[in-house]
């Protein structure tokens, strides 16, 4: 028998509202199309306040999840925090995705890592996008950091929005239908694609077709980005319906 259950690992900044949401809403929509089935198991990391010292200490906390999720023997782990990765140096998600791997290796649970921050950039990669628009909660020199670090993987980011949201509950309650007016004001004719949330506290799912219809655009965020990779961290295959042009099959 071929395996369907799947057991879903999250490390998870403590105070993250949206990633045990949205992602569990996405794999949740694929086993209406597909056969597999998933559980969500999580992990927590102290964070309040979007600052760069805060982020650091909370990235020291992410080899005690790994551990702990791999006592669970998850199947994957997906590292929730894009700008905590971003703010620690450029291709530092490379070097974090291998040594939480290392973890649980150590541990018996040997599991894939992948990290909301190499996601969004591996999935720009896969739907070919060199110029990009982007929209972040964060402080401008946060967000500044997230588009140098973008852009050092080899993309242009020729317009970003910074909504300079410092505390992190209040990032998880931005209504997502504000999005659509926000990236209305930007100028996205130039693009090839459009991150409408990089960060993936800031919720955005039930935004993103609306966005691909009035921009013509394929639209990315940092959570469909997390889903895409963890799938094919599990050799499956990348669908789910209703969550824009990256898990619509075509890639």
């Amino acid at each position: 028998m071929p395996k369907t259950n799947y057991r879903i690992g999250q490390i998870v900044p403590s105070s993250n509202t949206t990633m045990e949401t949205e992602i569990p809403a996405m794999l949740t929509a694929r086993q209406l199309v597909r056969p597999e089935r998933f559980t969500f198991h999580s992990s927590r990391m102290r964070m309040k306040t979007v600052r760069k010292e805060e982020l650091a200490a909370m990235d020291a906390e992410s080899d005690r999840c790994a551990l702990e999720l791999s006592d669970a023997r998850v199947d994957v782990l997906g590292y929730a925090c894009l700008v905590a990765i971003m703010s620690m140096g450029h291709g530092y998600h490379r070097a974090s995705e291998q040594r939480l791997r290392a973890r649980t290796e150590e541990n018996g649970g040997n599991a894939p890592v992948v990290t909301s921050a190499g996601a969004l950039v591996d999935a720009l990669k896969v739907i070919g996008a060199k110029r990009i628009a982007l929209v972040a909660p964060y402080m401008k020199p946060l967000t500044e950091l997230v588009v140098d670090y973008i852009r050092n993987e080899g993309f242009e980011v020729t317009h970003w929005r910074a909504l300079e949201i410092p505390d992190n509950l209040e990032v998880g309650r931005h209504d997502p239908a504000r999005l659509p007016g926000i990236v209305a004001g930007m100028d996205t004719r130039d693009v090839d694609a459009i991150v409408l949330s990089a960060c993936v506290q800031m919720p955005s799912l039930p935004s993103v077709a609306k966005v691909e219809a009035m921009t013509g655009k394929p639209v990315v965020t940092a959570a469909i980005a997390t889903t895409y990779a963890m799938l094919k961290a599990l050799d499956l295959e990348p669908v789910v319906p209703g969550a824009g042009a990256l898990l619509s099959g075509a890639y």
